[in-house]
């Protein structure tokens, strides 16, 4: 029998040996690894899809919102027909889209008067793809509101709920639901920016008592319902401050107190009259003459026969011989709200309906003097 060495081993694993195997396993883990990781990420396959958990509160209070109004709000598109010079016969030319809402259940939908302003035929989209025509019922400039008649043979979605604006708080959450861009049902929110602002009409004028709002109001928007966190309607999208006509982050929308008070003088008579005084003056030459005495006010120049005015006691401007007005009243404010411009002077009126009694404080050969007059 052979003598073992102590030094040798048929069991032993020398360094080199080690590092021969270590080598070896190596390689063989750099071929097999595309191999491994394809087996084991299962590029191929659709990924696990890990549980979301509950909606946050708001995020269900949002939806609710709008699965609550949505039904209610409406696209609206309108067109011009012009006459084709060749085959003699009429063709309707789109002109614009907006948007609007459901006021009533007899189908009366409300929208900005710039969105159906000079068009001859508009038709509606309702929530549920139907289109249906509409005739225009009545509208207001001043106010920026027209109101359509829709004529459709299904049920309609209840009206939009409405709500008031004379407790609004800078800070509240609203909503708008439109069609911007013509995608209609689009939701957007923000909160109120301010209250009370004026913006100028189309027609010169300007829009009294709107909100203001950081949620994106963009072109196609003017007419949808600015809904607050309770989902009643506050206000009504009307425009937005930009130069390049995108959203720019200030937008405005009519106050509900103003629709609620508007759409129904529409709806019976076909226009809106504010209440009146029965006194003429010129505008140019009362601001002119007001600056001259430092006061703010309106001149009564004339005082109409029989009108409310007349019956409280105001008095027509004299003249001298010359042309010049020698003693006027100057109406200074109105239930304690001061008028600074004729432009003021129609605003606070419109807060009011004939048979309404007012205190004016009106400016008289040097005194002031209170009348009451019972509006018209």
């Amino acid at each position: 029998m052979r003598p073992v060495s102590e030094h040798s081993s048929m069991s032993g694993v020398t360094p080199a040996r080690f590092l021969r195997w270590f080598l070896v396993a190596l390689l063989i883990a750099l071929l097999v690894r595309p191999w491994v990781l394809d087996w084991w990420y299962s590029p191929g396959s659709p990924r696990a899809i890990e549980a979301r958990g509950a909606l946050a509160d708001d995020e269900r209070a949002t939806i609710a919102i709008f699965e609550r109004v949505s039904p209610s709000v409406v696209h609206l598109s309108t067109s011009e027909r012009v006459l084709d010079l060749l085959t003699q016969s009429l063709l309707e030319i789109p002109k614009g889209t907006g948007s609007g809402f459901l006021w009533d259940r007899a189908g009366h939908v409300v929208t900005n008067h710039h969105v159906v302003a000079e068009t001859e035929v508009a038709r509606v989209r309702l929530a549920n793809g139907h289109v249906y025509p509409a005739r225009l019922v009545g509208v207001s400039p001043e106010h920026d509101i027209a109101v359509l008649r829709l004529e459709a043979p299904v049920p309609l979605a209840p009206p939009v709920p409405l709500g008031t604006s004379r407790d609004l708080r800078v800070g509240q959450k609203v909503y708008a639901i439109g069609s911007p861009f013509g995608l209609d049902h689009s939701l957007t929110a923000g909160v109120i920016s301010a209250l009370d602002r004026s913006i100028p009409s189309e027609q010169g004028r300007r829009i009294e008592h709107l909100i203001q709002t950081d949620a994106a109001i963009n072109p196609g928007n003017s007419g949808g319902p600015l809904i607050d966190s309770a989902g009643r309607l506050i206000g009504m999208n009307t425009a937005i401050y930009s130069p390049s006509g995108a959203f720019a982050g200030i937008g405005f929308a009519v106050a509900a107190d103003t629709i609620n008070r508007v759409v129904p003088r529409l709806i019976a008579d076909g226009h809106y009259r504010r209440p009146l005084l029965g006194i003429v003056t010129d505008r140019a030459f009362s601001e002119r003459l007001m600056r001259e005495l430092g006061i703010g006010g309106v001149v009564v120049l004339q005082v109409q026969a029989e009108s409310p005015a007349a019956r409280a006691g105001l008095r027509s401007a004299t003249m001298s011989e010359a042309g010049d007005i020698t003693s006027a009243d100057v109406i200074l404010a109105v239930d304690g709200r001061a008028v600074t411009t004729f432009e003021t002077l129609l605003d606070i009126l419109d807060g009011h309906v004939a048979g309404d009694r007012v205190r004016l404080q009106v400016y008289r050969e040097g005194a002031i003097v209170e009348l009451e007059v019972e509006l018209g």
